[in-house]
């Protein structure tokens, strides 16, 4: 079989895995609304059934990265597709709070062990523009999240409860777990693939530093899109057309992304991203009505290139972290994002309740909680434009030490 051709088919595959994981966040934020109405659960418990997903992503990341070099990516995208069924079919029959925060974990540990087991594999078949191809890779992230958030608009417009719109997501998963279940996959050849030096190069100044930045830089991009329908359903703009326009934005610049990171280099990308993140946050919680469709757009740049770049860093200029590497760099970000969330749901609870105190009318206390949010929220990525901005200060050191490095 031709090396090539079985490289796009694989390649094809890895991003209808992860479509489906994109869909997993989109239509669990367009139903949250529903779901806190069933199952009479407030934003703090909302919160919790989300973490859940966050938390389950990095224990698949965990067991993913340190098993990736035995398992090897076909074995870990097997566990991915059994995750994701049972996952999904739990929370059709979810009974409660307490069923739905087990199959949101299940659904977290799918989503985790396609990360685990695609961004190596990808970085191993395009050794030569890791970080291009990871970030074209990544595009159906916000792509996915596109296609379920207008899916979940569009069913619950026309009437179609939150468990119709979990099933639908089982026929993408089906499509995905046969393509990699009957292709043949190519042995490691360039990325680390000794364990024990693996571990070692973990215990290093520079992945401890990134692992901290990919906290803030998952919270400040899947933290607020995750929250968008609480945070401006009463804004006077549509949470999920925001949704959609964001992810859209995003899934064409990480396309693209390739002339962009050869211009400016990873390290580059990431500090402006950071700059315009914190604009775009600062600025949603400032405005309403059709100015949020602005910040949005704004928000779609800053936070396009974050995680896929965060990854192709850490296969870049941290080559001998292996596979390992990327899926606790990932995992850390959605551990953090995870932890946030019932944090963020207080967040509007407090202000809510605070607003309703002094006397607000309802729909304007939501309005005024969700901006307070997003104002706690803009901390994240300025926090980045000081951590990226030391980073930058040193970007030809480290230019020089990941020629040297190379695998």
């Amino acid at each position: 079989m031709d090396k090539s051709i079985s490289k796009n088919k694989l390649f094809i595959a890895a991003c209808i895995s992860l479509i489906v994981t994109a869909m997993t966040f989109a239509i669990r934020a367009g139903i949250l609304g529903q779901l806190g109405e069933d199952f009479e659960l407030n934003n703090t418990q909302l919160g919790f059934v989300n973490a859940m997903a966050f938390w389950g992503f990095p224990v698949a990341t965990i067991f993913g990265g340190f098993l990736y070099n035995l398992l090897g990516a076909k074995k870990l995208m097997i566990i991915a597709f059994f995750s994701h069924v049972l996952g999904l079919v739990m929370t059709i029959y979810a009974g409660g709070f307490a069923t739905l925060l087990i199959s949101s974990f299940f659904i977290g540990f799918a989503n985790g062990s396609v990360e685990a087991a695609c961004n190596p594999l990808i970085a191993d078949m395009y050794s030569n523009n890791r970080t291009t191809m990871l970030n074209k890779f990544h595009v159906w992230f916000p792509g996915g999240i596109v296609i379920g958030s207008l899916t979940s608009k569009f069913m619950t417009d026309f009437g179609l409860g939150w468990e119709s719109q979990i099933a639908i997501m089982l026929l993408p998963t089906i499509i995905y777990g046969y393509l990699f279940i009957k292709e043949e996959f190519p042995k490691t050849q360039h990325i680390e693939s000794d364990t024990v030096l693996n571990l070692k190069s973990l215990f290093t100044p520079l992945f401890i530093f990134i692992a901290i930045c990919m906290t803030l830089t998952a919270t400040a991009e899947l933290g607020t899109q995750q929250w968008l329908t609480p945070l401006l359903e009463k804004s006077g703009a549509s949470p999920m057309l925001i949704l959609a326009l964001i992810t859209g934005i995003m899934a064409v610049g990480r396309y693209f992304a390739g002339p962009i990171i050869h211009k400016l280099n990873p390290i580059g990308v990431l500090f402006l991203s950071a700059i315009v993140t914190t604009i775009a946050i600062f600025m949603m919680s400032q405005v309403d009505g059709q100015m949020l469709y602005v910040a949005s757009v704004l928000f779609a740049v800053g936070v396009c290139y974050f995680w896929p770049t965060m990854i192709g860093f850490v296969s870049e200029y941290l080559p001998k972290t292996g596979a390992l590497g990327m899926s606790l760099v990932g995992g850390a970000g959605m551990l953090a994002t995870g932890m946030w969330n019932p944090v963020i749901g207080s967040w509007l609870d407090e202000e809510k309740e605070i607003a309703l105190n002094s006397g607000i009318a309802e729909d304007a206390a939501e309005v005024i909680a969700g901006q307070a949010a997003l104002g706690n929220m803009v901390y994240f990525p300025l926090a980045l434009v000081i951590l990226f901005g030391l980073l930058f200060a040193f970007r030809n050191k480290l230019e020089e030490s990941r020629i040297s490095q190379a695998v």
